[in-house]
């Protein structure tokens, strides 16, 4: 069976941070990247991707990150087993033990994150909606799903979702109800329809680990600008990447576009040979 990551990139900015990320990718893991994107990508990047595919059904989306065409990419991917991506990711280790414990699930989500320090996020400065109306507290950032029936009936729970999400969110959301659809909302939402977070999420597992660099949750007493001014980082030669003195493994979403400096990018070139 086939098995590949795969990014959804709706504008310039994310297929940049896709062609980053896919980068990333490349320095530590031998497995096929796809891209879903109706944006060019420079000559330079596209022999990174192994399928660059048109979006199917592309309709006009004015919700924030295209999240109303995301639910599409159960039926876009060219894969059996898909992990997904946001384009905003690092992936800073070999992850071939990661797909060894997806072949476990139909359909995998974090339920929970982690700090830069390597410490589970607690603080739920941006998760009180989910905590407030007892949804799982799902993470779409990297999602795993093997194409099954299994799958495909969530997927099609949260297309109905995604096209009636004002309907959903007031029912399911009525306290901190969102001014913008949300996939992370809509996957729990789904999920706490069909009970079966304990069949696509693990609370005991950390070896699967997303380090999530939105400010107010890293244990900060004083929380101004973004995260990178507060914090230095460094990537060295051999592209082992540390944010203060911590290095980083696992997944990392830097979550700020203002992240993408062009040191990192030239490292990652020049160890590629692009």
């Amino acid at each position: 069976m086939s098995n590949g990551f795969l990014f959804y990139a709706d504008g310039n900015e994310y297929v940049t941070q896709a062609c980053l990320s896919a980068m990333s990718i490349k320095t530590k893991n031998d497995v096929s990247i796809s891209i879903i994107t109706k944006n060019k990508i420079l000559p330079k990047y596209q022999g990174l991707f192994d399928n660059i595919l048109e979006p199917l059904w592309l309709e006009h989306d004015d919700s924030r990150y295209s999240i109303l065409n995301r639910w599409k990419l159960y039926h876009n991917t060219p894969y059996d087993k898909t992990i997904v991506l946001d384009t905003d990711t690092l992936v800073l280790q070999n992850l071939n033990l990661w797909w060894k414990f997806f072949e476990n699930y139909n359909l995998f989500f974090l339920n929970k994150v982690f700090t830069y320090r390597s410490t589970i996020v607690t603080d739920n400065y941006y998760r009180k909606l989910f905590e407030t109306n007892h949804l799982p507290n799902l993470y779409s950032g990297m999602h795993y799903f093997l194409k099954s029936q299994k799958s495909k009936d969530f997927f099609a729970l949260v297309e109905l979702i995604s096209k009636n999400w004002e309907m959903f969110y007031g029912q399911f959301c009525k306290e901190y109800y969102p001014k913008y659809p949300s996939m992370d909302v809509s996957f729990s939402i789904a999920s706490k329809i069909l009970d079966n977070d304990v069949e696509i999420t693990n609370n005991i597992v950390n070896f699967v680990k997303f380090v999530h660099m939105k400010k107010n949750i890293q244990n900060w007493k004083n929380v101004t600008g973004e995260w990178h001014d507060k914090v230095g980082t460094y990537l060295s030669p051999n592209l082992d990447f540390y944010v203060g003195n911590y290095l980083q493994t696992g997944i990392f979403h830097y979550a700020s576009k203002n992240f993408l400096l062009d040191n990192i990018f030239k490292k990652y070139e020049k160890f590629l040979g692009i």
